[in-house]
């Protein structure tokens, strides 16, 4: 069994290796957690001595294969409760991350394969992460940053890079939501904003907005 901690430790890891192929840092995973480089050395030295985790001297980090699927069923409970809360209950989009952050943590692997089931096998959560299926296998998603399209190309809303609660309150303030259909309409050479064509509506968006929505051509 392990603790809430340690399970939060190991989301962390799966999600620093994307950009840290070759190992993860103490002070890259420091960073993530918000916390001490010393509480970190503590907690890999638990994580390796249950072999959730291998070290190489200079290279930092990786999750084992066990610390690998122990990851991703987290991340995959996470994200369909995330999906329930919406769906079932009606929570926005910028409420659920607390709430599954807590209801990830039932170990019941039935609990979770029946919320699949009950949830028709969801392939995205409600900000357009892709879910795990019960072998562990994430489905391929096809997707773009809208600040990488170009005049002219258009395609559905899918997702955010950005999940924080204050963009996607600022998104729902834009009438900005997810499976809208958006069409780029001209693309400002001096600040790279664009001039989009959403739900039938004509508004401008910047940069920095466009660099985190994503959508699917």
């Amino acid at each position: 069994m392990l603790t809430f901690s340690e399970e939060n430790y190991l989301k962390a890891i799966f999600h620093l290796e994307r950009t840290h192929p070759t190992g993860v840092s103490t002070n890259a995973l420091a960073k993530e957690m918000e916390t001490k480089a010393s509480s970190v050395t503590d907690m890999i030295k638990k994580l390796s001595e249950k072999n959730l985790i291998n070290y190489k001297k200079y290279q930092g980090f990786k999750l084992s294969q066990f610390g690998m699927e122990t990851a991703i069923a987290i991340i995959r409970k996470h994200r369909l409760w995330e999906v329930f809360l919406v769906e079932k209950l009606n929570f926005s989009w910028d409420e659920v991350h607390e709430v599954a952050e807590q209801l990830e943590h039932i170990k019941s692997e039935k609990l979770t394969n029946k919320l699949d089931e009950f949830l028709a096998y969801p392939k995205i959560d409600p900000h357009g992460d892709p879910i795990p299926n019960k072998d562990g296998n994430f489905p391929k998603i096809e997707k773009k940053l809208l600040s990488e399209c170009q005049e002219g190309d258009e395609g559905v809303f899918i997702g955010v890079k950005d999940s924080s609660s204050v963009f996607l309150q600022f998104l729902d303030k834009n009438n900005i939501c997810i499976n809208a259909q958006i069409k780029i309409l001209q693309k400002e050479e001096f600040d790279h904003s664009l001039k989009i064509e959403i739900n039938n509506n004509t508004i401008m968006v910047s940069h920095k907005t466009a660099s985190n929505l994503y959508l699917q051509l």
